[in-house]
């Protein structure tokens, strides 16, 4: 199994029917696909874990690389023969701008972090953290 891990900003703040309609559309794709994985999304900024057969990341990542509606891909973590993390999920998805997000149990200051904030990019496991963080936080 293959785990991609990678932050984008998006072009336009995506409205919450967008982010719906988008979470839907890739739920379907990418349970055909035989990929799991999560979607954050705060402060116009997309945070994503995708877990499945290497081909189906790669070509997935090459869809996402070319989405118009995002911009400044940046992977994070590529890893083979990881265990799977999200294997439970068709995709879950958390929007931590929301006001809901201060009552997530296990909320710290680690999670107001940005998106893209420079701790990701030196410490790659810890965009991993945090997508655990919300997938046992929302079981």
């Amino acid at each position: 199994m293959y785990r991609l891990i990678y932050v984008s900003s998006a072009v336009e703040h995506f409205s919450g029917q967008e982010l719906e309609d988008l979470l839907k559309k890739s739920r379907e794709n990418n349970s055909a696909a035989g990929l799991t994985g999560m979607l954050l999304y705060r402060d116009g900024n997309f945070m994503q874990c995708l877990e499945g057969p290497k081909d189906a990341v790669c070509r997935l990542e090459l869809k996402i690389k070319a989405d118009p509606r995002h911009r400044g891909m940046l992977t994070l973590l590529q890893e083979e023969n990881a265990q799977p993390e999200f294997s439970g999920w068709a995709m879950g998805f958390k929007k931590l701008d929301s006001p809901t997000a201060l009552e997530v149990p296990g909320y710290s200051n680690f999670l107001d972090l940005s998106l893209t904030n420079e701790q990701f990019q030196v410490h790659p496991s810890k965009s991993l953290r945090l997508l655990l963080t919300f997938r046992n936080a929302m079981r």
